[in-house]
């Protein structure tokens, strides 16, 4: 939860396990849920609904953190560095609008810096960023097994095939950022 030296970023990059299990990993991130946000159905999305790509939401991580310790700057560069921000609709094997890279600001402040990242970086990549930016609408939090999922299920084929190596990628690219 939010608190006075706390604040709120966030992001959907494919699946949310992935995305989680990076910020995890991350100085100054004090929590990382996993849920579902974007969505134009009424009520609380459940996974199932939201993998059918039918209710318009997607699977996205909120981060808490200090930004004493980790700058939003910082978070969206690792962000967007850990997935592919150029594939629509997709993050490898999972297809669909709710494995859409977005970035959802909570106020203005956000929004300018996103916006300043995402032009920064457009040279990173050979193809064209088609990373969503949007106000956050609700943030619905996902079932409870799908919290902490990578640490709870390391072993599994998916984490150690999908995840694992982008755990990897993050522990190289910013090892001075990680706890």
């Amino acid at each position: 939860m939010k608190t006075e030296s706390q604040e709120q970023a966030t992001f959907g990059g494919g699946c949310f396990w992935c995305t989680e299990a990076v910020f995890q990993e991350v100085k100054g991130v004090t929590q990382v849920v996993s849920g579902y946000a974007g969505g134009s159905v009424p009520g609380k999305p459940t996974y199932r609904e939201v993998c059918s790509g039918l209710t318009g939401h997607a699977e996205v991580v909120q981060v808490t953190y200090n930004p004493r310790e980790v700058s939003y700057r910082e978070l969206l560069i690792i962000f967007m560095t850990t997935h592919d921000p150029t594939t629509l609709n997709r993050q490898g094997a999972d297809v669909g609008t709710q494995y859409r890279s977005v970035i959802f600001y909570h106020d203005d402040k956000q929004k300018e810096v996103a916006e300043a990242v995402l032009l920064s970086l457009k040279s990173y990549y050979e193809k064209p960023i088609i990373t969503e930016l949007s106000p956050l609408p609700k943030f619905f939090e996902a079932e409870d097994y799908h919290q902490d999922y990578y640490s709870n299920n390391s072993e599994q084929g998916y984490c150690q095939y999908v995840i694992s190596p982008k755990l990897s990628k993050l522990r190289e690219q910013y090892a001075d950022k990680l706890k």
